[in-house]
């Protein structure tokens, strides 16, 4: 199947209740393929006069109750930040999938790029918690989505899946895991405590349930009331970020290959990482000792697994579709403990093995 196709799939499987969006490319196929099945599985489906609706009606259908996503690409993307904003300051779960193309504006629609990094993270204005997983497969995409609505439950937050138009267009024959129903709604209806009077993550009631409920984007105190009490203010957006970041390693997604030994790591994620490994087993086949870290998680980003390599390597490569989004936060976490290289490509190709493999000989 289909990357998009398994991202149907899987939310599917997850209980998706609500979708709503606006068909872009190279996300489309996740549009038409819900319009279809959703209904059929109980769901409400609704194509929106824009992408800024559509975020704001997968906020509402959320707080109603329902499992509630929403896919796009580059600049649907751009038009959704500010109601992302919105869901997490409410703590509002949802999932949002972006399949990168190249940018800015309207760029090449059909190309592939990683150039949406940074927006994933900061896209919105000010401190606000976010979660962005990054699939590298037809499989992982649907193992991903699965954990994005998980995640998106558990936490309260928004969650991004960051794919890209090679992943989400590739076609790979796979063998789907058995799914895990989550619980419907499958949200903390009692929280857990924090520092003794405030949530880590509060319990979350929808409309309609006989409860009279306070949603606003104005910073509140507990009860949800708006407030310009400097104190309450610091408390709700240090805990609002510190929920996620707490539990940044229970969040940390990596795979590890061949860096027992290596002398040069590469970090690679989305369909870079793909190449990345190739061109990997092609230097050790020639003797060099290389190794691969690939994130899967990259917000929260896993400075502590990059600190570890960056102790024990002389250098760290860092290819990416962009001009070196994702590298500067390894120059961060490796702090002068090893050379950091980049190399990047923003001519909407792929980063291929053979391209890279003099890159990881030379390093």
């Amino acid at each position: 199947m289909q990357g998009n196709e398994a991202c149907v799939e899987a939310a599917l499987a997850a209980g998706l209740g609500f979708y709503a969006g606006y068909p872009i490319t190279p996300s489309t196929e996740i549009a038409e393929l819900l319009a279809e099945r959703l209904p059929r599985a109980g769901g409400v489906f609704i194509q929106m006069e824009d992408e800024i609706a559509s975020m704001a009606a997968v906020i509402g259908a959320s707080l109603a109750g329902a499992r509630a996503m929403t896919a796009t690409s580059g600049p649907g993307f751009s038009l959704k930040q500010e109601n992302i904003g919105y869901a997490a300051i409410t703590e509002t779960p949802c999932v949002v999938v972006n399949v990168q193309r190249v940018g800015p504006s309207t760029g090449l629609p059909t190309s592939p790029a990683q150039g949406d990094v940074m927006q994933a993270r900061w896209g919105t204005h000010g401190d606000h918690p976010i979660v962005a997983l990054t699939p590298a497969s037809v499989l992982e995409t649907y193992v991903l989505t699965m954990k994005a609505f998980a995640i998106a439950d558990a936490l309260r937050v928004p969650v991004i899946l960051l794919t890209d138009e090679i992943t989400g267009h590739m076609r790979e024959r796979v063998v789907l895991p058995e799914p895990e129903p989550l619980p419907r709604p499958g949200r903390s209806r009692d929280g857990g405590r924090g520092n003794g009077q405030t949530y880590d993550v509060p319990p979350m009631r929808h409309f309609g349930e006989g409860r009279r409920l306070l949603v606003t984007g104005l910073y509140h105190d507990e009860s949800g009331f708006w407030t310009e009490s400097p104190e309450a203010a610091d408390r709700m957006i240090r805990r609002l970020v510190n929920k996620v970041e707490r539990r940044k390693a229970e969040l940390t997604l990596v795979d590890r290959w061949y860096l027992d030994d290596a002398r040069v790591a590469v970090v690679a994620y989305g369909c870079v990482s793909r190449s990345a490994l190739r061109a990997v087993r092609q230097a050790r086949s020639r003797g060099h000792r290389v190794g691969l870290l690939r994130p899967a998680c990259l917000w929260p980003f896993p400075d502590h697994e990059i600190e570890a390599i960056a102790g024990t390597v002389e250098a760290i490569v860092v290819p990416e579709m962009n001009l070196g989004q994702i590298a500067g936060e390894v120059e961060r976490a490796a702090a002068g403990r090893c050379r950091v290289i980049r190399y990047n490509r923003v001519d909407s190709e792929l980063i291929r093995p053979d391209e890279l493999l003099p890159v990881l000989e030379g390093a």
